[in-house]
C-alpha cells in the first residue's frame, strides 16, 4: 500500500503527465534541438521531435547521459516538458516503505531561436519546490557529412613533450591535482582508487590543454587499468569515452564511444592495463573514432554537447581535456594536427 504521503507526492504534476496528449502543429517553434545553459552556467541540451503526429523529447542536464523525457506538451507559447525520478522514503531504522515518484517541470517560451526556460522541482520532502531560470539556443542543422578526401591538416602540434606539464593545467582550481609526469607518461592516480562507498571521496582534477582549437586530427595512446574510467573532450564539449569495457557488447558508453551518444560499430579495445591508440577527426561537427587501428566510428554526426561538457555551444573554440575524477589512467604521445579551413 502507498503512504498517503508518497500518495500526494504522486499528485505533483497532475495535468502534466499527458504525454503525447496534444497533437503536433505544423510550423510551431520548439521542435529542433536547443544548446541550453542550465543554472550555474552548466552545459546541457534538449530535443523536441514531433513524431507521428506527437510530441517527444530528449534531455542531458549537465551530467552523465542524453536520456528521453517523460512527457512533452506544447500549449500555444508555452512549452512545458517534464521529468520522472524515483525517490526511496526510509522510515527511522533505515528501511525503505515506499517509493516516491517526483515530478521535475520545464516550462519554456521561444523567441526567435532563443529560449527562456523555468526548472520547477520538488524537494525530496514534499515541502515546497525550487525554481530555477535558464536560457537556450537553437542549434542550426548539421552540414552535410565531409568529405575526408577534402580535409586539409596543419603541421602537427606536440601537446604533451613526456617530461612536465607545458601547456596544461588544471581545469577545476579546487579540485585536487592527481596528475604527474612518469617516464614520458602523463599519469592520473587519485589516492582513494578504487572508491569505497561511505568513505571521503577525493575530487580530483580534470587536465585540459592552455590553447583550444577548431576542427583537428588527433591521435594518442592511452591505458586504462581494470575497472577504471576517464574520456577524452574535444573541443571541451564531445566526449570520446575512455573505458575498460574489453570484452562486452558495443554501446554508447564503452571505449571510444562518444559517451551516450554515438555507439561504435564493433567492439575494438584491448584488455585493462595494455596501451591503446585513439586516432579522432572532428570536422563540420561529425567525428570519426579510429581505435587500435579499427574503424569504430565513421564520420558520424554530432547532434550536441555530452555530459561534462565545458559549455553546450558547439561552434566555439575549446580544449582538450582528459577525464581526471572516476579513476586511474595514463596518456602519452598525445599530438593534434589542426584543419585548414
Amino acid at each position: 500500500m502507498i503512504s498517503t504521503q508518497c500518495r500526494f507526492l504522486l499528485l505533483v504534476a497532475v495535468g502534466l503527465l499527458t504525454a503525447g496528449a496534444l497533437p503536433a502543429a505544423p510550423g510551431d517553434g520548439f521542435p529542433g534541438r536547443w544548446a541550453l545553459t542550465t543554472p550555474g552556467g552548466h552545459a546541457g541540451w534538449l530535443e523536441i521531435r514531433a513524431e507521428n503526429g506527437w510530441y517527444d523529447g530528449s534531455i542531458l542536464w549537465n551530467w552523465g547521459s542524453v536520456g528521453p523525457v517523460d512527457d512533452v506538451v506544447i500549449e500555444g507559447d508555452t512549452l512545458t516538458v517534464t521529468r520522472i525520478r524515483e525517490v526511496p522514503r526510509k522510515d527511522a531504522a533505515g528501511q525503505t516503505v515506499c517509493t516516491q515518484r517526483l515530478t521535475e517541470i520545464i516550462t519554456a517560451q521561444a523567441a526567435g531561436d532563443e529560449l527562456h526556460l523555468t526548472r520547477t522541482v520538488p524537494h525530496d520532502d514534499g515541502r515546497g519546490f525550487d525554481r530555477e531560470q535558464f536560457t537556450g539556443r537553437r542549434i542550426p542543422p548539421l552540414p552535410p557529412r565531409p568529405n575526408p578526401a577534402q580535409v586539409r591538416f596543419g603541421p602537427p602540434i606536440v601537446l604533451f613533450d613526456g617530461h612536465d606539464f607545458s601547456g596544461w593545467r588544471i581545469l577545476e582550481p579546487e579540485s585536487t591535482n592527481c596528475w604527474s609526469v612518469r617516464d614520458g607518461v602523463l599519469v592520473n592516480q587519485p589516492p582513494d582508487w578504487p572508491h569505497v562507498e561511505g568513505r571521503p571521496h577525493v575530487n580530483s582534477g580534470n587536465l585540459r590543454t592552455e590553447r583550444e582549437f577548431e576542427d583537428f586530427n588527433l591521435q594518442l595512446e592511452v591505458k586504462v587499468p581494470a575497472d577504471s574510467n576517464s574520456g577524452i573532450y574535444l573541443r571541451g564539449i564531445y566526449e570520446v569515452q575512455v573505458l575498460d569495457s574489453y570484452g562486452k557488447p558495443v554501446d554508447s558508453h564503452n571505449m571510444g564511444a562518444i559517451y551516450s551518444r554515438i555507439t561504435p560499430t564493433v567492439a575494438a579495445e584491448k584488455p585493462a592495463g595494455q596501451w591503446q591508440t585513439l586516432d579522432i577527426t572532428l570536422v563540420d561537427r561529425h567525428v570519426t573514432v579510429v581505435l587500435n587501428g579499427t574503424r569504430i566510428i565513421d564520420n558520424q554526426p554530432l547532434q550536441g554537447c555530452t555530459g561534462g561538457a565545458l559549455w553546450s555551444d558547439e561552434f566555439r573554440p575549446g580544449p582538450i581535456y582528459l577525464q581526471g575524477d572516476h579513476g586511474p589512467v595514463e596518456y602519452r604521445q598525445i599530438v593534434l594536427r589542426p584543419v585548414l579551413h
